[in-house]
C-alpha cells in the first residue's frame, strides 16, 4: 500500500514537516510512503481551470501522480489564527477527484500552544465534500509542538501521544484495506453520473 504525507505549512523547516517525517517513520502498515512538504513547491492558486497554463507550467505534474498512485493520504496543517493552512486547501482544490475519491485521510494539527482542533473542524466542514476523500472518525492534535515527538519520550504525555499516532496509522491503513474494493469498482465501472452529483443538490 502506499501512502501520501502532505505537510502544509508555509515555512520552510516547520514543525509540520517534523511531524510528518515521524509519522513516515512509524507508518510501517505502508510499502511505499511519500511526503510532500507545499512549501517546497511553485504551485499556482486554483483558479477552476485544469488547463491554465500555471498549471501546466508548475510542480503539480510531479504532485499529481502521487496522489494518483496512493491509497491512503495524511493531510497536516498548522494551525494559524485558528485555521487551517490555505495552501492545504489550495493543494485539495488542485486535486483532481478521480484522483482522491474514496481514498481515506488522517486529518492532523499542529500548534505551539494548547488549541488545534479549529483547523481539524475547517477541513471536515469545508474542504472534503466534493474531493470525496473519507476522513478517519480518528484526527491528531499536536499540541505543544516543540516539546514532543522528539529522539526520546519525555514525559508520560509524549508516550501518550505516540501511542494515539501508532493506533491512528494502523487504522488508517485499515480504511485503506477496506476502501480498496470500492475504489476498484469505481475505477472499472462509476457509479453512472457521479461526477453530475459532485457538488450535491
Amino acid at each position: 500500500m502506499k501512502l501520501l504525507i502532505v505537510s502544509a505549512s508555509q515555512r520552510p523547516g516547520s514543525q509540520s514537516a517534523r511531524v510528518a517525517g515521524y509519522l513516515s517513520e512509524h507508518a510501517n502498515q505502508f510499502n511505499e510512503i511519500h511526503h510532500i512538504e507545499l512549501c517546497q513547491h511553485a504551485l499556482p492558486f486554483w483558479d477552476g481551470d485544469r488547463e491554465s497554463a500555471a498549471l501546466q507550467a508548475s510542480d503539480w505534474h510531479r504532485i499529481s501522480p502521487l496522489v494518483k498512485q496512493a491509497d491512503a493520504l495524511i493531510l497536516i496543517t498548522p494551525e494559524w489564527g485558528g485555521m487551517a493552512s490555505p495552501m492545504l486547501k489550495n493543494f485539495l482544490l488542485l486535486c483532481d477527484n478521480q484522483d482522491t475519491a474514496h481514498k481515506p485521510a488522517l486529518l492532523v494539527a499542529v500548534t505551539s500552544g494548547i488549541s488545534g482542533s479549529y483547523p481539524i473542524a475547517e477541513l471536515k466542514m469545508n474542504a472534503l465534500k466534493n474531493n470525496k476523500l473519507v476522513p478517519t472518525p480518528d484526527h491528531l492534535i499536536i499540541r505543544n509542538v516543540e516539546q514532543v515527538l522528539g529522539e526520546r519520550v519525555v514525559d508520560s504525555r509524549d508516550q501518550g501521544l505516540r501511542e494515539r499516532i501508532g493506533y491512528s496509522l494502523h487504522m488508517l491503513a485499515q480504511y485503506s484495506v477496506a476502501l480498496s474494493s470500492i475504489r476498484q469498482q469505481h475505477q472499472d465501472l462509476p457509479y453512472p453520473k457521479q461526477q453530475e452529483y459532485v457538488y450535491g443538490m
